[in-house]
């Protein structure tokens, strides 16, 4: 009795048209023409005998069993990329290909002053880098698309390992005319004049949380979709805003006439940290990214 063993090219056809929902779109992220992908599925349901995707003209639709076949070919597709991991980590760390995941509330402040001390220090790592909201950018760790992330905590991002690079102290944001004390205590917050992130960032869950006051959430007046939107809100005397040290240190204020006073409660910081999936065979080469970073931030912190 023969088996048949798909291959991995096969098996990225799959998720690529399951991920893209459109075949010209699949092979496009794949590498490879329509017709080589097209082909390479008919082969891979002609070898196992059942049909896994139903194509009309308009929709492309998996069945039952091709749902569970594409969960199963990512876990298959991981544990092989994995199997080329455990070989690299053998090797010379921090050197060749690295899936770098970063929240937009981390992104623009602090990479582009610590990317280049790694550069510099480290230059055989080539880095790919993905700004995703905390929780698609922990989706995407669990699937194999990236490496590791650079978070916020408190976070939950499932079974993963994590090192923390350093604490993010948070602040309150005002309009200069509103001349604020030198340090502000929840209590002080106006909540009819608070203006938060959008739903799906972490940081308004953790400025919430740094306040203990619940009632914020449901009287906050705005949402925006960035820190630097909700900086030109508070510079154009619509409220005030909570912004972590990073952001400040990275000039995100320069050219407004907004203040910011350190935030006084029981926990007024989030965590950043690096995290990974707990079976990565590269935990080892990232803890050793985790301490690069944690240095660098060190180095550009440090007061002159």
């Amino acid at each position: 009795m023969s088996v048949f063993q798909p291959t991995l090219k096969q098996l990225q056809y799959l998720v690529a048209l399951h991920d893209h929902g459109h075949f010209g779109k699949a092979a496009e992220a794949c590498f490879v023409t329509q017709s080589t992908l097209s082909a390479g599925l008919r082969e891979l349901e002609s070898l196992i005998g059942v049909t896994l995707v139903e194509r009309t003209r308009r929709v492309v639709r998996f069945t039952a069993l091709g749902l569970r076949v594409v969960d199963k070919a990512r876990r298959v597709m991981r544990e092989a990329e994995e199997l080329g991991d455990l070989v690299k980590a053998e090797g010379k760390p921090l050197s060749g290909e690295l899936r770098l995941g970063v929240i937009p509330t981390i992104a623009p402040f602090l990479l582009p002053r610590l990317l280049r001390p790694v550069r510099q220090d480290w230059p055989e790592l080539k880095l790919f880098l993905r700004e995703e909201t905390s929780a698609a950018a922990c989706e995407s760790l669990h699937r194999g698309l990236l490496d590791c992330v650079l978070l916020a905590f408190p976070f939950g991002c499932g079974d993963v390992e994590s090192e923390i690079i350093f604490e993010d102290r948070l602040h309150v944001a005002y309009p200069a005319s509103d001349n604020p004390p030198a340090n502000i205590r929840p209590e002080q917050i106006d909540q009819e004049r608070l203006l938060l992130l959008e739903d799906g960032h972490c940081l308004k869950d953790h400025a919430l949380s740094a306040c203990n006051r619940p009632e914020l959430r449901a009287e906050a007046r705005m949402l925006g979709t960035s820190l630097h939107t909700l900086v030109q809100m508070v510079d154009n005397g619509l409220g005030l805003t909570i912004l972590p040290q990073m952001a400040i240190d990275a000039g995100i204020l320069n050219g407004t006439d907004v203040v910011a006073r350190p935030l006084e409660a029981a926990h007024p910081t989030r965590t950043i940290a690096l995290v990974w999936r707990k079976a990565s065979p590269r935990g080892k080469e990232f803890q050793i990214l985790a301490n690069v970073l944690r240095v660098a931030n060190e180095r550009i912190t440090a007061p002159v």
